[in-house]
């Protein structure tokens, strides 16, 4: 249908204007159940056994008359919470981030431009530009399309997409409903499946068709990943454990020393110690910090297990267009086709630069830029108006004021476009097509000696690392019954419709990313294969591979993928890194391949035809710039900046997340056997006690920031993309981890205890407190101190399993001092502030006794940084 007005003529709202409306009608979004607010978060942390533990144990303290002590544990409760609300809000934070960028963007028309914005922020009265693949961001009235179509599914139940008209001011609107045909609305979460259209907003958020029935579309999915899986099952275990080892405990205490009720606080204790309720928090905040730290390299993280995915991909499938290009496309060469003439017309732009076109050439040009859309998208069909408005400015060749009768748009048996003209002068139509050369000439039913002869041509530009591109012009079929009626104005249904002339080829660059050469190299030093899959011709790509420094020469062609047996796609893909001529479709036969020969397949796509094989991949990965709604909705990652050094960015992220993510829960375990073990030594030996709930609730100040802020904040290792991709069955806990673990805390144990008994068998210090013996006090202020600097050289020697504590020094990871620094100067006030030394029942420690403290803790740990620097030397 002819358009209603001149789309180039909208100037939509002004920023001003927008900022009103959102001020008065706020932003367009729907209220969602997955967002807590801080009243949620603060019931969630006072569920934690660590919570209840600690209110359990104020509760004895409280019924044995010791008020202080009940106090100061509360105190501690109130602080924990602090720490885990601290935590957790920033944790929520990073997820909303997530959700603003992840929800559908909009192509609008403000103050005269386009641009694009998050969905969210359209406001009523925004002039929003719909393509094929978008979802439709808020309710709205067509004011000009062309042949769109739209799925309404979500709204009607109807898998069938239903066709839309634009608004005509001869004609009454109808009802506003969603379903049925030739309607002039379309609504919020709706999917535009084919053509175009300029929308202006009437509803948004709840006032919209989709808010009306109260459907949330959460594209943030908080599903449960393998490692969330497996650390419920290590949770599981090691509460099972701790509750029979804690009424063991109690037992044993009431039986050898007849106090059940200081029994059942020094089992309430050893709970606290040994229940490892960090773990579940930190693998949450590893996983949504890293989510943002994606946000950050320009890489949105849909679904946020994928964090854990990205550093086992060994393959990487991108797109050549965009991608490993600037997708910046340049006429550079063109070729007037002369049938019955040997000498064809050949000319390079880039060998001619202020120079006048020559005549010959104006006709290709002239049909290339009318086969494109009067306000282009495309970078191709930009390309072709730039050179025209150079090049033919001022001649009859260029028709800024002709209207679009009709667009053939590109189909999957077709890869060509064609669209009908009418002259703002009157006289016959004007059709033109343009698109694969092959579909070219096959619209203009070239013989096969035609064919070979063009492909020779197409070969040589293609060489060049041009994209090659055919143009025709159009004409009425004579012997078609659907020719123009001037009646109606009816056009044919199909492109073989009409018959076309072949005029000629024109040749496109596209400038290779500066940055991609060096990102390859590098994906081949971490073991990734990077895959090039390209709809340009295979000269073209095997051109682009030199430049880029892509292995392997092979190429497969979509028409070759076609006529494959799976056996042989799997046999020969372990060889192949450019696949050339293929369509969206056959994305998917390649990640099948790859996935069914063992590999861990990330996949770039940005069209609706690429959904199927973003989903099928291991990583689907979609792009933010040019990509569609639907292949973004359909991928795990996107990228935002449409950049593959991007990709390699993440997977480095990925890496170093999975790292740090060890390295924390590795620290996790460690620390809690010490805490644990002499926790329940003394139980069993009959010795006074040395950790009370008290101290216990001192530790988790340490334990918790270390094991989530500190390890998350450091930098990956140095040999993190040299080393090969991490094996995906590969657990979290694995024997290597579990048994750095074990040995850490084993030996750091080993040690408090020798420096418990020692100080209680020998030691002298002076009677400082009251509520205990000097002896027992004494070697409880000892034991704890060391236990405090051992927990200290933990954290530091596990930033990294490959450097000594010397060279990670000269790493930068402020958190890291902050919680040391904090730890010391905390140690400090307890032991030489009477008052507080009071409390925790410790005695005055000096010079000597901090040194053999210091000793000690350092000593915990010293053979694992022998063993570093021994595998290292």
């Amino acid at each position: 249908m002819k358009s209603v007005l001149n789309p180039q003529e909208l100037t939509g709202l002004s920023e001003q204007e927008v900022s009103q409306r959102l001020q008065t009608e706020g932003y367009n979004e729907l209220p969602t159940s997955d967002r807590r607010n801080i009243w949620g978060i603060i019931l969630e942390i006072a569920s934690e056994p660590i919570f209840l533990l600690l209110l359990g144990c104020g509760g004895i303290y409280l019924f044995l008359g010791d008020t202080q002590e009940a106090l100061i544990l509360l105190g501690f409760v109130f602080f924990i919470v602090g720490i885990n609300l601290y935590q957790e809000q920033k944790t929520e934070k990073s997820l909303e981030a997530l959700r603003d960028l992840s929800s559908p963007r909009a192509l609008v028309i403000r103050d005269g431009d386009r641009k694009r914005i998050a969905g969210r922020e359209v406001v009523r009265g925004d002039l929003i530009v719909l393509a094929e693949g978008d979802r439709v961001p808020a309710d709205g009235v067509l004011l000009w399309s062309t042949h769109l179509t739209v799925d309404e599914s979500l709204l009607t139940g109807e898998s069938l997409p239903v066709r839309k008209a634009a608004v005509n001011d001869q004609v009454d609107l109808p009802a506003n409903r969603p379903g049925g045909d030739d309607l002039p609305y379309v609504y919020s979460g709706t999917l535009a499946v084919q053509g175009q259209a300029i929308v202006e907003v009437q509803a948004i958020g709840q006032k919209t068709e989709m808010g009306k029935i109260g459907k949330a579309l959460q594209t943030i999915e908080q599903e449960d990943s393998k490692l969330q899986k497996e650390t419920r099952r290590i949770v599981k275990q090691l509460t099972i454990i701790a509750i029979a080892i804690c009424v063991a405990a109690v037992v044993i205490y009431g039986i050898t020393r007849g106090d059940w009720l200081n029994g059942v606080l020094a089992g309430l204790a050893l709970g606290m110690a040994i229940l490892p309720n960090e773990i579940p928090v930190v693998l949450a905040i590893f996983l949504a910090l890293g989510a943002w730290r994606f946000s950050q390299q320009n890489v949105l993280t849909r679904r946020i297990p994928v964090v854990e995915t990205l550093g086992s991909a060994t393959v990487l499938c991108v797109d050549k267009t965009g991608t490993l290009t600037l997708n910046q496309m340049t006429v550079q060469q063109l070729f007037v086709y002369q049938e019955e003439s040997n000498n064809p017309a050949f000319y390079d732009l880039t060998l001619h630069k202020q120079e006048l076109l020559p005549e010959d050439f104006h006709l290709l040009i002239e049909y290339g830029i009318l086969a494109s859309r009067k306000d282009p998208f495309d970078p191709m069909e930009k390309a072709l108006k730039l050179v025209g408005q150079e090049l033919l400015s001022g001649t009859e060749h260029l028709h800024e004021d002709w209207d679009t009768l009709r667009e053939y748009p590109l189909s999957g048996t077709l890869r060509a476009m064609s669209c009908v003209w009418e002259p703002s002068e009157g006289g016959e139509k004007e059709i033109a097509a343009k698109g694969a050369p092959e579909a070219i000439a096959d619209l203009c039913h070239f013989s096969p000696e035609a064919i070979a002869n063009l492909e020779k041509q197409v070969n040589v530009m293609a060489s060049s690392g041009l994209r090659v591109l055919g143009v025709a012009k159009g004409f009425l079929s004579k012997d078609s019954d659907r020719h123009v009626s001037p009646a109606d104005g009816s056009l044919p249904a199909d492109q073989h419709d009409f018959d076309f002339k072949f005029i000629g080829l024109v040749g496109l660059s596209d400038p290779v990313r500066p940055t991609v050469a060096h990102a390859i190299a590098e994906c081949y030093q971490a073991g990734i294969r990077v895959v090039m899959i390209t709809g340009d011709y295979p000269s073209t790509a095997q051109n682009i591979a030199m430049q880029i420094g892509l292995s392997g020469g092979e190429v497969i062609t979509g028409t070759e993928l076609e006529q494959m047996t799976e056996e042989q796609l799997r046999s020969r893909i372990r060889s192949t890194n450019i696949f050339a001529r293929v369509v969206p479709e056959q994305k998917l036969l390649i990640v099948n391949a790859l996935k069914q020969s063992g590999e861990i397949v990330a996949m770039t796509g940005d069209g609706v035809n690429d959904a199927p094989a973003l989903k099928a991949a291991n990583i689907g990965i979609a792009m933010g710039g040019r990509g569609t709604d639907v292949a973004r909705e359909s991928a795990d990652l996107v990228l935002l900046n449409d950049d593959f050094n991007s990709i390699v960015a993440s997977v480095k992220l990925g890496r170093r997340i999975f790292d740090n993510l060890k390295k924390g829960m590795a620290y996790t375990l460690a620390v809690h056997i010490p805490i644990a073990g002499i926790s329940l030594v003394p139980i069993i030996m009959q010795w006074p006690l040395v950790l009370l709930p008290i101290h216990i609730a001192f530790l988790h100040l340490i334990i918790d920031p270390a094991c989530t802020i500190a390890f998350e904040a450091e930098p990956a290792e140095a040999n993190v993309m040299q080393r090969p991709p991490r094996n995906p069955k590969e657990p979290l806990f694995d024997k290597r981890t579990l048994r750095l673990a074990f040995f850490q805390g084993l030996s750091v144990l080993g040690v408090l205890v020798i420096v418990y008994s020692v100080a209680y068998y020998q030691g002298h210090f002076a009677p400082d407190v009251t509520l205990c013996s000097a002896k027992a006090c004494g070697a409880r202020s000892l034991v704890f101190t060391t236990l405090i600097v051992s927990n200290l050289a933990m954290i530091l020697t596990n930033r990294s399993w490959t450097k000594t504590i010397f060279s990670t020094m000269r790493i930068s990871n402020p958190s890291i001092w902050w919680i040391i620094g904090g730890g010391a100067a905390f140690l400090g006030l307890i032991l030489y502030i009477p008052f507080l030394r009071q409390l925790f029942q410790f005695s005055y420690l000096n010079f000597e006794d901090l040194a053999i403290a210091l000793l000690s803790g350092i000593a915990s740990v010293i053979w694992f940084e022998l063993l570093k620097w021994k595998t290292t030397s």
